[in-house]
């Protein structure tokens, strides 16, 4: 079977990796990759962006592709899903109109309305008057309706924090429009689950770390690091989010006639009145993907194409017993201007203790290794325990160097210090 994996990030790389676990795959095709993902077995990287749909047909069909994994949000929401299906080819990911769950914040909002899902309280504004007359007083979330790369959400405290994050989503631009939506308090949690349109399998929940800077403080990030599974909600409580959360937002897409294939993050708050949705997502999340995919104990292709063909029943995911843990290394200066260029040394050494997953990275004409994104590297360990898999990334991060790098070294730090039960 030929495998072809749309991306170029640590998410993909995380893809090849358990793809290539697969004795049914014999070769793995990865648009546009990135020189990690193009030093794995089995595997070639070819110089076809993500977005450009056309392209990405042409290549499926003249490869005869047998399954293609749609990694980012943006091809998704461009309709290469549909376009892949009109061809005739399997696809894993939503369509355009199943995407728009996380294409638009709003839409998703008016979903979780119709389908009886628990959420924050919101309101939807295409001028700064119309949200300056909203705004309440007291602590809100912002948030940038499109997609931001994860970095279109304002947590704010005071008015003056909300009405600076209105101002900078609400520039003049035409048919932007901006949330104000009730700050819920609680525990995070990041439930991914793999669906076929109706039903759904789950992937351990996990947790990752949004904020730049350790103690979660710093301006929010695309993510700088994950950890799975979390002992935040138990078994019962992932009963409750299949039965009241992801099956009843799977019916009414459907309902819609836009049955949602494809990987599902619902990211939760964990509160007093029980889990709530903060979004959903309409893909894998990243750094999520690192951790969950390292914790497969199964050959997950067969999963992945009943889920894409719309016949998930019969079929499960295995996991493995312990945990994972990924530290995400990021250029200097990332969220804002991460530079780029800075020569990374040291992974031959850090390999040792870690899979060192590529994000943002490209050879220069030497053939050296530079930092080429916000997050450059994503350093990734399965392990006995969590403290095992912390244990050991850390370790290999301290191998890694490359000017200006950023990483946190509190990743899992609320997870080590819960009580034993």
């Amino acid at each position: 079977m030929r495998v072809l994996i749309v991306g170029g990030g640590g998410r993909e790389h995380a893809f090849v990796r358990a793809v290539l676990r697969s004795p049914s795959v014999s070769e793995i095709f990865v648009a546009p990759g990135n020189p990690g993902i193009a030093a794995e077995p089995r595997t070639t990287c070819i110089d076809v962006p993500a977005s450009d749909v056309a392209a990405l047909v042409d290549f499926a069909r003249k490869q005869a592709i047998e399954l293609t994994i749609v990694g980012p949000e943006a091809p998704l929401v461009l309709g290469l899903v549909d376009a892949l299906t009109a061809a005739g080819l399997n696809a894993l990911g939503p369509t355009a109109a199943a995407a728009e769950i996380e294409g638009s914040k709003d839409f998703a909002k008016r979903v979780m309305r119709a389908s009886g899902v628990a959420t924050a309280d919101w309101s939807a504004h295409r001028t700064l008057e119309s949200a300056r007359r909203a705004l309440p007083d007291g602590p809100v979330v912002i948030k940038a309706d499109g997609l931001a790369s994860g970095k279109g959400v304002f947590v704010c405290d005071t008015r003056d924090e909300a009405l600076a994050a209105l101002v900078k989503i609400l520039d003049g631009t035409p048919e932007v429009v901006a949330l104000i939506e009730e700050r819920l308090s609680g525990e995070e949690v990041s439930v991914i689950a793999l669906c076929d349109g109706e039903d759904a399998l789950l992937f351990p929940p996990a947790q990752d770390h949004k904020r730049l800077l350790e103690g979660d403080r710093g301006p929010n990030t695309g993510g700088m690091g994950a950890y799975a599974p979390t002992s935040a909600i138990d078994a019962a409580g992932l009963g409750s989010v299949q039965r009241d959360i992801l099956r009843p937002v799977l019916r009414e897409m459907a309902s819609r006639g836009s049955p949602f294939r494809g990987f599902l993050y619902a990211g939760l708050m964990l509160t007093p009145r029980g889990p709530m949705v903060l979004e959903f997502n309409a893909r894998f999340g990243d750094p999520e993907a690192q951790v969950l995919l390292a914790l497969l104990a199964c050959d997950p292709v067969p999963a992945f194409l009943a889920a894409a063909s719309g016949r998930l029943e019969g079929h499960d995911l295995r996991f493995r017993p312990g945990a994972a843990a990924c530290v995400v290394m990021a250029a200097k200066g990332y969220p804002d201007k991460p530079e780029r260029g800075a020569v990374i040394e040291g992974l031959k050494e850090a390999s040792l203790h870690a899979d060192i997953l590529h994000a943002g990275t490209r050879l220069d004409e030497a053939g050296r290794l530079l930092a080429d994104g916000g997050r450059v590297l994503g350093v990734t360990v399965a392990g006995s325990s969590l403290a095992d898999a912390l244990s050991h990334a850390l370790r290999a991060c301290d191998c890694i160097t490359f000017d200006g790098s950023q990483h946190r070294t509190d990743i899992g730090a609320r997870e080590l210090e819960r009580p034993s039960p």
